[in-house]
């Protein structure tokens, strides 16, 4: 690879690191789910969204990593264009290709510590944590410190919390 290309490459790492610092989530949801073992299902995922007029940058990003997939939100408000987001859910490529990148090249806002948390979260469910009440627990708190969150519907319902 020429210097040139080593060059370029590294304007476009920066770009996508500063990219999603700004408009990025790292995000883990807890939902009900009554196929679920305890009625609840973990749900991590990476996501960046933009307006319309700025889809091209989501169709790069979704290039360069080779993964997830780019769905619209169709506006009923007063805004004239849809939203889009590139959206990465899949487990192997959270851990294999986005955690990877996002550990070499480091966000440099508070995103990073979502980042970090997200990172421990993944973990968790690896070890298949999540599929015990303990666990499920645990992620729950941990979502909850993420994104300005307020704390996650799994301790405000369950029934084994309230007990």
């Amino acid at each position: 690879m020429g210097a040139d290309n080593q060059q370029e490459r590294l304007v476009e790492i920066g770009w996508i690191v500063g990219f999603v610092d700004g408009e990025g989530c790292f995000s883990v949801s807890v939902f009900r789910n009554k196929t679920s073992k305890f009625g609840w299902q973990v749900f991590p995922e990476f996501a960046v969204t933009q307006g319309e007029k700025s889809l091209r940058a989501l169709e790069f990003m979704k290039n360069y990593f080779g993964c997830g997939k780019i769905t619209v939100n169709r506006r009923n408000d007063n805004h004239k264009e849809n939203l889009y987001r590139f959206v990465v859910r899949k487990n192997d490529d959270l851990v294999k290709i986005i955690v990877p990148f996002f550990k070499t090249y480091s966000l440099r806002t508070a995103k990073n510590e979502d980042f970090k948390t997200f990172v421990q979260i993944l973990d968790l469910i690896s070890k298949k944590e999540h599929l015990s009440l303990n666990g499920l627990k645990k992620i729950a708190g941990m979502t909850s410190t993420m994104n300005r969150r307020s704390k996650s519907k799994f301790l405000l319902e369950s029934s084994e919390t309230t007990r």
